[in-house]
This record gives C-alpha cells, sequence and structure tokens, in this order.
C-alpha cells in the first residue's frame, strides 16, 4: 500500500496560558499568522488552520507538515510566536494517507480579520 507521511501538530491552549494586555495579544496573534503564511509559502506546512465544534476546547488549531521528519516539525512550531509567548502547545505526530487526497478543496467561509 502506497502512502504519503506529513507532520500533524496540534495547537493546544495550555491549562495557565501567559497573560498580555490585548495589544500584545494582537500583536503575537498577527506573529502568529504571519509565521504560517511564510510556512506555506516556504512549503513546508501545507496548510493550517483553527477549529471549532470540538469537544476539548483546549484544541485551537492544527498544522499539516511537510518536513519529512517530526523533530522538524516539533522545531518549526515550538518556534511559532504564539507558542514561544506562552499562548499555545503543540502536540507533533506522523499523519499517513493516501497518495494526493490533501488536494480537495474545502466548504469556502469567510470572516472579519
Amino acid at each position: 500500500m502506497e502512502l504519503e507521511i506529513f507532520q500533524l501538530a496540534l495547537l493546544r491552549r495550555p491549562s495557565d496560558p501567559t497573560g498580555y494586555d490585548d495589544e500584545t495579544l494582537d500583536s503575537i496573534q498577527r506573529q502568529h499568522l504571519e509565521y504560517h503564511q511564510r510556512l506555506r509559502a516556504e512549503e513546508r506546512v501545507v496548510t493550517n488552520g483553527p477549529v471549532s465544534d470540538q469537544s476539548d476546547d483546549s484544541l485551537r488549531g492544527l498544522s499539516f507538515y511537510r518536513c519529512g521528519s517530526v523533530q522538524e516539525a516539533r522545531a518549526l512550531a515550538e518556534a511559532d510566536p504564539a507558542v514561544v509567548a506562552g499562548r499555545l502547545e503543540v502536540e507533533v505526530m506522523t499523519w499517513w494517507c493516501p497518495p494526493g487526497t490533501m488536494v480537495l478543496p474545502g466548504t469556502p467561509l469567510t470572516i472579519d480579520d
């Protein structure tokens, strides 16, 4: 059986996240989004984004890395400005899927910035 391997990072809110004022939180969020945009442009991340309707409120988002190893994906995930700032924690694992299945579009959604 042929499979493709990606590294999956779960982004979780820590039980006691570091507190910041609103201006700093906005800056951290901007840096977080810019960081992931850059990783997508470099093709190190296939896709990433927030989650909703989850049963575990600590789960905030997912990132699918394409970098070859859990160790490298963990290093990239831990360099995320929101992780460095103590606002998120990461769990990283290997994810397998049938070849070419990461290509279909999802249902469109528009959110306000």
